[in-house]
């Protein structure tokens, strides 16, 4: 194992993240707000000691092996770092005076999540809010992929960094869209700051202030759904709704389809399985969510649009909502439920299990069941025309098994809380797959307050491993990757 490197990696993450307070600082000095001021500087202060520490005693070390498991290691400690770190300028400014609840609401932003401990977040200064929703952002392409982008790559970058990219990138496999990994995560991180600069945009051009239209875009950029209301999108109007239900599904769309777009592939991506099977989704679901609201709605098309904002939300994994969904019949709920699991497409800053993992499971299914009837037959397993390799199905397959023993055991854990089993089972599926609200009790207009600080790290822990695609986060506690056998 490379610590010196890991460390080096740290440092440079916590460097990252001290550059990234100070927006919200400057929010804060500008709005006169003395206890978030004391609290970003008192972070920053953390963050300077503990960069400097661990570049001093991580010297060296760039000349030894940096492999699949260092690069795993670095993304999942990584996060953990981002994480506690994240969290004081909460604490410290005690606006969130317990540990617990401001590491919570930071893992949930940096996760994208979108899950909230605050019952009031119009309480908050205007400096603390920004930097809640610009956790979003930041955790949205991921904080590594932004580091591979503005670092000089080293003559042996192109070992470690795509061990880095493949760790912390979402999907069942992941590639490089151009033979450089630096190239490939500029490319990624220009898209993503393109989409958001128009996200902003359409924001202004429908009167949102450009406070709520940055905070806004930075949940929807990064599918995290951090309101900065207490009824999230419910007091917007419909045409900024509409624009955040738009963005929201662009955002879930996998971004090597846009790099496709930008250099004439567009058969290319017409022909893509899985945005087809995105789309698919979104259109039916959104249909039979609308002909099951109907009654509930003065007009049809008001149930299109409420249908049409939750759908996007969901399935996003972005988690803002215009209405009060845990009311809608069990038919719409079950759908919902549904589309938390599923989530958004691979190479995307959505969640869940992605498109792609669906696709190959129906497809490795149906693979199975020709078999039984045919055993001699050799049938391959092939998307977009292309054979799907043995691994990358073994991968898929190991994946569903850690998720459902994963969602089985975390839902046995917060039980102890003594909620109901729909509270719970949702709370956990908001939280693996980075979403935000559940029903129930954990519902869109209620929150995870009501939690033991053991349910809150357990939900935290879900929500890191959803994030990361739970082998950086598993690999931590398996023995093998700190000794050698």
């Amino acid at each position: 194992m490379n610590y010196k490197m890991i460390g080096r990696f740290l440092a440079q993450i916590v460097t990252i993240e001290a550059l990234f307070l100070l927006p919200p600082l400057c929010i804060s000095l500008v709005g006169g707000e003395q206890n978030a001021v004391r609290g970003f500087l008192l972070a920053l202060a953390v963050m300077a000691a503990a960069a400097g520490l661990l570049f001093a005693l991580c010297r060296g070390g760039g000349g030894r092996l940096f492999g699949a498991k260092e690069g795993l290691v670095c993304v999942s400690v990584g996060w953990f770092f981002l994480s506690l770190l994240g969290a004081l300028p909460f604490w410290f400014s005690r606006e969130i005076p317990r540990f617990v609840d401001a590491f919570f609401e930071t893992v949930s932003g940096f996760t994208t999540t979108g899950s909230s401990i605050l019952p009031a977040v119009e309480q908050l200064s205007r400096g603390i809010l920004f930097w809640r929703s610009f956790t979003h952002w930041i955790g949205g392409m991921g904080v590594l992929v932004f580091l591979l982008a503005v670092t000089p790559s080293s003559k042996n970058g192109s070992g470690f960094t795509m061990h880095l990219l493949r760790a912390e990138s979402p999907g069942p496999d992941v590639g490089k869209l151009v033979p450089q990994i630096r190239k490939t995560a500029t490319i990624l991180y220009l898209i993503y700051i393109g989409l958001t600069i128009l996200n902003i945009f359409f924001l202004l051009v429908g009167g949102m202030p450009l406070f709520d239209a940055l905070c806004t875009a930075f949940g929807t950029a990064g599918t995290g759904g951090f309101g900065i209301k207490n009824d999230s999108m419910a007091s917007y109007s419909p045409y900024l709704q509409n624009v955040c239900t738009v963005f929201m599904a662009l955002f879930g769309v996998n971004f090597s389809c846009y790099y496709l777009l930008l250099v004439g592939g567009v058969k290319n991506v017409l022909k893509d399985e899985e945005l087809r099977l995105y789309v698919g989704i979104i259109l039916v679901t959104i249909l039979l969510i609308t002909w099951d609201i109907r009654g509930m709605y003065a007009s049809l098309s008001e149930a299109l649009h409420h249908a049409a904002f939750q759908v996007s939300s969901i399935i996003t994994t972005t988690g803002f909502a215009t209405t009060d969904f845990g009311l809608w019949p069990a038919f719409s709920r079950s759908i919902l439920l549904g589309l938390m699991v599923v989530g958004a497409c691979a190479g995307s800053t959505g969640g869940g299990l992605k498109c792609a993992r669906v696709l190959l499971l129906f497809k490795s299914l149906r693979r199975n069941i020709h078999k039984v009837l045919h055993p001699q037959k050799v049938q391959a397993v092939r998307i977009n025309g292309k054979v799907a390799n043995e691994s990358v199905l073994e991968n898929t397959n190991a994946y569903l098994a850690a998720y459902i023993i994963i969602v089985v055991l975390s839902t046995i854990a917060i039980s102890l809380d003594s909620y109901d089993i729909t509270t719970n089972l949702s709370a956990v599926l908001s939280c693996f797959n980075n979403i935000g609200p559940g029903l129930e009790a954990v519902g869109p207009l209620y929150n995870f307050g009501g939690f033991s600080d053991i349910s809150k790290l357990v939900l935290s822990l879900d929500m890191l491993a959803g994030r990361l695609e739970i082998f950086p986060i598993l690999i931590l506690f398996s023995r093998s990757t700190w000794f050698r056998k």
